[in-house]
């Protein structure tokens, strides 16, 4: 956990300009609260803590006005900017050094049961409020315009744009 948190703040200080010290991350961060929130909720909902977990999530919905599930799996070196109005959904699954700006959205579509929210490999940036619905997975790399609505698996390398994005891929080279 302590890994985690320290690819965390890392990442703050490598994506973010305005960040002077991991000092001021530390303290000022609504995001990085919520992740560190995140994995103690997680740890209790992964030992059938399940009421406790909610219970801390919620705490921290609260606090930093980013809502995570305790059942979402989220990576290392993840960055969440601004935080204010990013929702993570139960079955959401995030890789490492994934960027999240804010009032994006990992949701679902319906009252289905099992997987039912989206896989986010590594190196993705979501724009801010981009919907990501669904069990959809956006590979590796993949870019999301904000505003858009992901409703399709992506391919890595690509960036996506609009609503919703199914017709518009760009691939972009490394």
């Amino acid at each position: 956990m302590l890994q985690n948190i320290k690819a965390d703040l890392n990442a703050i200080m490598q994506n973010d300009p305005a960040a002077r010290s991991t000092l001021e991350a530390i303290i000022c961060y609504p995001g990085f609260h919520a992740l560190v929130i995140h994995r103690l909720s997680h740890k209790l909902y992964k030992n059938n803590w399940i009421l406790l977990a909610r219970i801390v999530s919620q705490i921290a919905r609260h606090w930093t006005g980013v809502e995570i599930h305790p059942g979402a799996t989220i990576g290392k070196g993840v960055f969440i900017d601004h935080g204010m109005g990013v929702v993570i959904g139960e079955t959401a699954e995030i890789g490492d050094n994934v960027i999240l700006y804010h009032g994006s959205t990992l949701g679902g579509t319906g009252h289905h049961s099992g997987k039912r929210h989206p896989t986010i490999k590594d190196g993705v940036l979501i724009g801010a409020h981009s919907l990501i619905l669904g069990p959809i997975t956006l590979n590796e790399n993949v870019k999301v315009g904000a505003g858009a609505v992901v409703i399709k698996d992506v391919p890595h390398d690509t960036t996506v744009v609009g609503v919703p994005t199914t017709q518009r891929f760009f691939h972009h080279e490394k």
